[in-house]
């Protein structure tokens, strides 16, 4: 804002030397005050004045009251001084702002009123102005402090005029107080600078006057680099054309125009870089002229974040799925094109209906019960329901519904991606007809290649077979009883790894191999030596087999057993519970170069043996320790007496896979429990030479004789007659002889120590012998030969 000023440019006086009558006072008729004007604040309404002594008939005294009283209306400090920078002269003004009485100035230097760190530059200041002796106008650029009397210091504005007198150059300066102004700038840049923006302030011919920190870290440039350059420093070359016609139409309209007010503005950091802008303009009207305020904001991270929503909003429009929205009472909002070819309706057909209208009559509860949930803030996912369309078809529909939200947290409305499955539900339909039809043929394949073991007489058993209820159901799981003869029962179990009918058809033919192999009468090691051979035959990679084979010998109370890597064995005794059969650990079948040993174990008559696969205690999230404990706890509760073997196999089951329609892999149980000991055994050692078959028929005849078998005895002499004559002739001693009588058999055991195992042949009519195992064929009712450690052991079995 201009301020009036008091300048008095030319006074001669050649009266006394009265400071007033200097200026004014004694001035002759026909001298000329030839320029005194007098200026005030504008806002007083002082006018300048001209007084001509004489010509107007005023006296010279009336002049100087007329000064004077000019002086002392002035709005601002007025001080006088002469050329030594003695006051001479100050108003009422003067002694209000400085403190000091009027006596107490005059004939002081002006010094005193400047503070003690600015006196030796007033100084300079003062000697230069008397040289230079032009008008400074009130405000001229400098930052200047007046001194007050008690010792306060303020800023200051000061316009200076010089007054020729014949007496030499007096200088009057007009003193204001501007801290109310400078407070109130201090205020404005403390604003300017907490704006959360950049600042830029600019003249009518767009050079920055004022800029604030936010600026500097925007456009990366310092403070002193922006002031007094042009604004189009701050903007990319293509556009600066157009920003100058925008500037210049702008000075014209002057207007303020909001942030963001539809321009796509960019802005140039010092680095070359540019950056989107959005740029709200004010305009400010000073007595400099016109000012206009930029608050710049960079926009880079909306105007990415812009993007990323317009993709996917292209994304969710162009989404083969149907998605829409909704108000939280269940309004449609948001409709996509793929929701149109979904249901059939338009987005102006649906937009604000209630989404109830999508759904059939009947499922109206439904789609509260989905409002309750996205209401609590849950996400619902794949749920699968029944949608109908606008031509009232039922479609199959896999729905994902989440809640949206407010910046503040709070759900307001739903979104939902509706997938037609239509086509999914009947493939399902049909692929499940197609399962139960695959998985009864692989059944059915499965129970054939496992078969059926025979019943046993005197050997009680149970057995249990689950499928798997996952997949084909199909495993590698098999069990079998194999009768040996003599009183001995061969017990298989064996797990192929895998699943599927591959896994089966190795399985079958496993099973089949190690049947026939057990009934030749091998030993456990051997035939487990057999099968890893028969594995590595099947050119399966990979494939591995755990198998466990237990060789039964009732008479004497002993078991035989060979584990391939299988599960232990567990024997379980009324009254003594269970335990593991000890087993030497050999690796599974198809491992290879594997030397497999067996073990013997006596086990007392009515104890049951315990077979099962891994089906049974390997269970997802269990430890199969832990399962095969509780497996034996379960069986030591069970057979504190001698339970139902039947029984016992479905409280094992329902124990150890509660969840019958839960198991991934089939489960095979097998229970046997020994027969009872014989009622009769004896045995005797003959040498190898022809008196040991008489001594033999001899010792057979006082046994059946003490047992009550007579009726037997002559068949029986005859084949031991025949069996005895092979080993003394063709094996060697010693020769062991060994009967047993159970209630229903007689079975009579000859061994020596050859490996030969002897042949039935057809004899010539002129042989003398080949006659022997042919008429043991004929007259046993079962007879066999099974290879033993020291040699084999030729038997027959009669009926009782």
């Amino acid at each position: 804002m201009r301020h009036a000023r008091v300048i008095v440019t030319q006074v001669r006086w050649d009266g006394p030397k009265d400071p007033m009558r200097r200026v004014c006072g004694g001035a002759n008729v026909g001298e000329t005050i030839s320029s005194a004007s007098v200026a005030s604040d504008s806002a007083s309404g002082c006018a300048a004045s001209t007084c001509c002594v004489g010509e107007c008939g005023v006296r010279p005294g009336g002049a100087e009251d007329r000064f004077r009283g000019l002086l002392e209306a002035a709005p601002d400090a007025m001080i006088i001084v002469d050329d030594t920078g003695t006051i001479t002269l100050v108003n009422a003004q003067t002694e209000a702002l400085f403190g000091y009485g009027r006596e107490e100035l005059l004939g002081r230097t002006v010094d005193l009123l400047v503070p003690d760190r600015f006196r030796t530059h007033h100084s300079l200041h003062r000697s230069g102005y008397a040289e230079n002796r032009q008008v400074r106008p009130m405000g001229a650029g400098l930052e200047l402090h007046g001194l007050r009397k008690d010792g306060t210091e303020f800023p200051v504005e000061i316009s200076l005029s010089p007054l020729e007198t014949t007496d030499g150059l007096l200088v009057s300066a007009a003193v204001r107080d501007v801290s109310d102004r400078k407070a109130a700038e201090d205020r404005f840049r403390g604003l300017l600078e907490a704006a959360p923006d950049a600042m830029v302030i600019v003249d009518d011919t767009g050079t920055i006057r004022l800029v604030n920190a936010q600026t500097e870290a925007l456009f990366g440039y310092g403070r002193e680099e922006l002031l007094g350059r042009t604004v189009d420093l701050l903007v990319p070359d293509r556009f600066r054309t157009h920003h100058t016609m925008h500037r210049t139409g702008y000075t014209d309209n002057r207007q303020v125009r909001p942030m963001g007010a539809g321009l796509e503005l960019h802005g140039l950091r010092k680095d070359g870089t540019e950056f989107p802008v959005e740029i709200s303009l004010s305009p400010l009207e000073t007595t400099d002229g016109l000012l206009v305020s930029a608050a710049v904001r960079d926009v880079s991270d909306r105007k990415a974040a812009e993007e990323r929503i317009n993709e996917l909003a292209a994304l969710v429009e162009s989404s083969q799925d149907a998605i829409l929205a909704k108000t939280l009472d269940g309004h449609i909002t948001y409709w996509n094109a793929a929701a149109q070819r979904l249901y059939g309706y338009t987005r102006a057909q649906v937009m604000g209906r209630h989404v109830s209208l999508l759904a059939p009559l009947d499922h109206g509860r439904e789609i509260d019960l989905l409002m309750d949930r996205l209401r609590n803030g849950e996400r619902v996912e794949h749920y699968e329901t029944l949608r109908v369309t606008r031509h009232g078809d039922l479609l199959d529909v896999d729905i994902t519904l989440w809640p949206t939200r407010s910046p503040d947290g709070e759900v307001i409305g739903a979104c939902a991606i509706v997938r037609d499955i239509s086509d999914r539900k009947r493939a399902e339909a049909e692929l499940t007809v197609l399962y139960e039809q695959q998985r009864h043929i692989a059944l059915t394949l499965q129970r054939s290649l496992m078969g059926t073991p025979p019943a046993i007489p005197g050997l009680t058993t149970a057995s249990r077979y689950r499928p798997a209820t996952q997949g084909a159901g199909v495993g590698g799981d098999w069990f079998d009883l194999v009768p040996l003869g003599a009183g001995r029962v061969g017990v298989l179990i064996g797990d192929v790894m895998g699943r599927g009918l591959e896994a089966a058809a190795v399985m079958g033919q496993l099973r089949s191999a190690a049947h026939a192999l057990a009934k030749t009468g091998m030993q456990p090691r051997q035939l487990m030596q057999a099968l890893d051979a028969a594995v590595a035959d099947l050119d399966v990679p990979d494939q591995l087999v755990t198998c466990c084979y237990l060789v039964i010998a009732a008479d004497a109370g002993a078991v035989t057993i060979c584990s391939a890597g299988h599960l232990p064995t567990l024997v379980a005794t009324p009254g003594e519970g269970a335990r593991a059969l000890p087993a030497p650990v050999n690796a599974p079948l198809g491992v290879g170069d594997v030397l497999y040993q067996q073990c013997s174990a006596v086990i007392p008559p009515g104890a049951t043996l315990v077979l099962y696969t891994d089906g049974l205690i390997e269970t997802p999230g269990s430890d199969i320790e832990d399962q095969l404990s509780q497996l034996t706890s379960t069986l030591s509760d069970l057979f504190t007496t001698a339970p139902d073997l039947e029984v016992a196999a479905d409280h094992v089951l329902t124990t150890l896979l509660p969840d019958a329609e839960g198991h991934n892999d089939d489960v095979t149980l097998l229970l046997t429990r020994l027969p009872d000991a014989p009622l009769a055994a004896v045995s005797l050692d003959l040498p190898a030479v022809p008196d040991s078959v008489p001594e033999g028929r001899a010792f057979l005849s006082k046994a059946l004789t003490s047992w009550g078998c007579s009726t037997k005895a002559d068949d029986a002499r005859l084949l031991l007659s025949e069996v005895l004559t092979n080993a003394v002739q063709h094996a060697q001693g010693p020769i062991g002889l060994h009967l047993c009588r159970t209630a229903s058999d007689l079975t009579v055991e000859v061994g020596d120590h050859s490996p030969q195992l002897p042949q039935p042949r057809f004899a010539a009519e002129d042989d003398e012998s080949g006659r022997g195992l042919v008429l043991v064929r004929a007259l046993a009712d079962d007879w066999g030969v099974r290879p033993t450690d020291d040699g084999k052991t030729t038997w027959f079995t009669l009926h009782l």
